[in-house]
């Protein structure tokens, strides 16, 4: 068993700016999703590794109410401490908080915390 991704939730409208978190900030890249799935709107976005392989995929959903998950969240490891500290930067510049408290607290990674747009938990780890 692998995992194949992880869904978080915006609320209607909210597609651009999970795309500027996503995307921009964290660096991973949108895909098309299948045309049965397009009217429902929301947005797919995968990492892959050097060899094209998918590494990491996330799905953000349109939900109407919207409730951003607080706890719940995916976890993405970067390759080290700079370019954790270099993502971290990208999304401060977003405008969205990023928490360095919690750094040392889990054993042989450097880690942050951080919400996206929409207020979702989401964990930024680097190996040590």
């Amino acid at each position: 068993m692998r995992l194949h991704h992880v869904q978080v939730a915006c609320p209607p409208g909210g597609e651009d700016a999970a795309r500027a978190f996503y995307a921009g900030a964290l660096g991973l890249t949108e895909v098309d999703k299948p045309e049965a799935l397009r009217a429902r709107g929301g947005a797919w976005f995968r990492a892959h590794d050097a060899r094209g392989d998918v590494v990491a995929e996330l799905h953000v959903g349109v939900e109407d109410p919207f409730v951003a998950a607080r706890k719940a969240h995916p976890a993405f490891v970067l390759a080290d401490e700079d370019e954790l500290d270099a993502t971290a930067d990208r999304v401060a510049a977003l405008g969205c908080d990023v928490d360095h408290t919690e750094r040392l607290t889990f054993d042989g990674y450097f880690r942050v915390h951080t919400r996206d747009p929409h207020g979702n938990r989401v964990e930024l780890l680097a190996p040590r």
